[in-house]
């Protein structure tokens, strides 16, 4: 039996982030417990490292994001960043979070692998972004999502407003922005923000089962399909279709798609090898 990613911090450049490859899954595990899982500049660095590597190698072929400790990350902990302690002019707060939030969140849906969020408890403002920019979500019972930001009288950054309204349309995601209440798992699940709710204890079984099935599925089709789905709410009808028929075109031409039909006309379960 394998052994949890979560116990494996000597495999990690970090011990704050906690890395392991397993089965062709690679586990990304905050480990800040004591800060509810609060993103450092550091690690947020890490991290963007960590899903553009992902996307580069041919033996990882999903992802999965998760937490030790009650949370599963309440934001960003811009202590020490540059511009604490000096004086702030315009453009230094846009560039902060343009340079910084927004392209975490950028690297987790650009990834080219499935990329899975373990949701192990809270998860608030650019935490629940974290979440919400995967293509799975699997979420503990205590999980909570809070959209925090209005609570301290900001606005909401780390592409919230272009996630939420496409993940669950304008309304009910204003009403998430304006009141900043904080959501449950089973209503998270219910507004379509989560793929599952698990009791605690299963939540890494789930995730393990959920991503060593897309690990040996046909990963490059997975990674077609993923950039067409998340493209799809910008485009236009004939914009879409084109892109989906060139993405099928050149997904013909890979060896698992070969497989694919091989195993079909044989009548046999496919082996793809992820190429």
């Amino acid at each position: 039996m394998s052994a949890s990613p979560l116990e494996h911090p000597e495999k990690s450049r970090d011990s704050l982030i906690r890395h392991a490859t397993d089965n062709a899954v690679s586990w990304i595990t905050l480990n800040r417990p004591e800060a509810m899982n609060a993103i450092t500049p550091d690690q947020r660095e890490h991290l963007i490292r960590l899903l553009s590597e992902a996307s580069a190698d041919h033996t990882v072929r999903a992802v999965v994001i998760t937490a030790t400790g009650r949370g599963f990350c309440t934001g960003a902990d811009l202590r020490g960043s540059a511009t604490d302690g000096g004086e702030r002019v315009p453009g230094d707060v846009a560039r902060v979070i343009r340079l910084g939030a927004q392209r975490l969140i950028a690297a987790v849906l650009d990834c080219e692998k499935p990329v899975i969020a373990a949701v192990n408890g809270t998860a608030a403002g650019i935490g629940a972004h974290l979440a919400f920019a995967c293509d799975l979500v699997l979420a503990a019972e205590e999980a909570r999502f809070i959209e925090v930001f209005v609570r301290r009288g900001l606005v909401p950054d780390g592409g919230g407003a272009y996630l939420l309204p496409r993940l669950i349309g304008p309304r009910r995601a204003k009403e998430l922005m304006f009141f900043g209440d904080a959501l449950s798992a089973t209503e998270a699940e219910r507004l379509g923000l989560v793929n599952r709710v698990v009791p605690a204890e299963d939540l890494e079984k789930t995730a393990r089962a959920w991503a060593e099935r897309l690990a040996a599925g046909p990963t490059r089709a997975l990674a077609s399909t993923k950039h067409l789905v998340n493209t799809s709410l910008d485009t236009d009808r004939a914009t879409a279709f084109a892109a989906e028929a060139a993405a099928q075109e050149i997904n013909m031409t890979t060896a698992d798609a070969q497989e694919g039909v091989a195993s079909f006309v044989e009548r046999r379960t496919p082996r793809f090898k992820g190429r």
